[in-house]
């Protein structure tokens, strides 16, 4: 996939890539690609530490960190490299298909250095003078922060703290009212001294990623290590800062499951090549066959949905109105859609493989079960279909984190 800039008529229709504008960043895409496979060779042989230990080795973070995939969504003006979403969609892609927790881990913590567009430059700058800074967030639960002089007194527990091991600052929603629905939401962020790990993370899928709860219990937050969860403004001028955070924040990992599946295709063609005993290789069935051709068709078309629906997204953001409504939901389904068919492609995958892919030695095995987990994730839940057609059909979205 090529890495489209960006160029739109504010009235017309919808706007569609342009690879010569921000023509200096394919070169340092291309770079840290060409980064990522250098890892693969490390990826590959400490693999069987991601499920052993339920989070990356120290080794694999740290070369993730130093070669700069956790601030791809830093501000220029604070030294990052502010990535195109595409650009980013494609990284995220390429880490996910040498491994999905590592997919996941760069898009979480890459995606969240886009909070350099919203707090404190100062804040933002002492915070990632650490080249091994990572914000793991959970919003799947809502803690308390009460108003103090001078910011917040925060308790509360979250799951889903992606990378929770090797964070330097976790990002939590917080109530200021609890028990109040009409609660403005905070997003807080306490430093890693601030909050408890709890080693509850054993599953099925994504195993590497280390996504424990943690809690915090009574900590001080100051007023300028928070921000409102909905309707903030930016404080840098890109685009990127200026976008809707929520559909931000989905974008950052859908290129995930779709990296998953693309991994898991190129096993499978290294696997159909051979042959077992007397019996023709894979590749010379029919049926073979057909499913490589069929799943990278549907690839691309889950792919091109995204990049599409990214692309009038940003189109639509400054223009707003009833355009950005849909532009936002749009995003919703494309995700959603993306995750089911990158299960779908692994399954079929693995399906064609035989027995072999139960073997936990078997790259398709690890693939279904980081995809399934991947899917599982809000941001690519089937209820944005709802949401979706709730909007179409003149009705309210049906939940207040639209």
């Amino acid at each position: 996939m090529h890495d489209p800039g960006y160029a739109a008529k504010a009235d017309g229709p919808i706007a569609r890539p342009d690879p010569e504008v921000n023509a200096g960043e394919p070169a340092h895409v291309c770079r840290l690609l060409e980064v990522v496979q250098t890892l693969a060779p490390r990826i590959a042989a400490q693999r069987h530490e991601f499920d052993s230990g339920r989070r990356l080795p120290d080794t694999i973070f740290a070369a993730l960190a130093d070669a700069g995939l956790f601030r791809l969504w830093l501000p220029q003006a604070l030294g990052g490299p502010e990535l195109s979403a595409f650009a980013f969609m494609r990284v995220v892609e390429a880490c996910s298909a040498l491994d999905g927790s590592v997919g996941w881990l760069v898009g979480n913590g890459a995606g969240m250095s886009r909070i350099g567009g919203y707090l404190d430059e100062a804040v933002v700058r002492e915070w990632y003078a650490d080249p091994r800074a990572f914000v793991a967030s959970a919003t799947g639960a809502v803690g308390t922060a009460t108003a103090v002089a001078g910011g917040y007194r925060l308790s509360g527990r979250w799951p889903f703290g992606s990378g929770a091991h090797h964070a330097t600052r976790f990002m939590v929603l917080a109530s200021t009212r609890p028990g109040d629905p009409a609660s403005p939401l905070l997003c807080c962020y306490p430093g890693r001294a601030d909050v408890t790990i709890l080693d509850n993370w054993h599953v099925s899928g994504l195993r590497g990623t280390g996504s424990c709860d943690f809690e915090a219990q009574d900590v001080f937050v100051p007023a300028a290590h928070a921000h409102p969860f909905l309707g903030l403004q930016s404080t840098q001028p890109g685009l990127l800062y200026r976008m809707p955070p929520s559909s931000v924040f989905a974008w950052s990992i859908c290129g995930v499951p779709l990296g998953v599946a693309s991994g898991a295709m190129t096993s499978f063609t290294e696997l159909a090549k051979g042959r077992s005993g007397n019996r023709a290789a894979l590749r010379d069935r029919e049926i073979v066959q057909a499913t490589v051709g069929r799943t990278r068709a549907m690839l691309c078309a889950a792919r091109a949905f995204l990049i599409d629906a990214m692309t009038e997204l940003m189109a639509a953001t400054d223009i707003g109105g009833q355009r950005l409504v849909e532009a936002r939901a749009d995003i919703r389904i494309a995700n959603a859609h993306a995750a089911k068919t990158a299960t779908s492609i692994t399954d079929m995958l693995a399906a064609g493989a035989g027995a072999v892919a139960i073997f936990e030695t078997c790259a398709l095995e690890r693939a279904v079960g980081d995809v399934r987990a991947a899917a599982k994730h809000i941001a690519m839940s089937p209820s944005n279909y709802i949401t979706a057609g709730r909007l179409a059909l003149g009705l309210d979205p049906g939940t207040t984190r639209f």
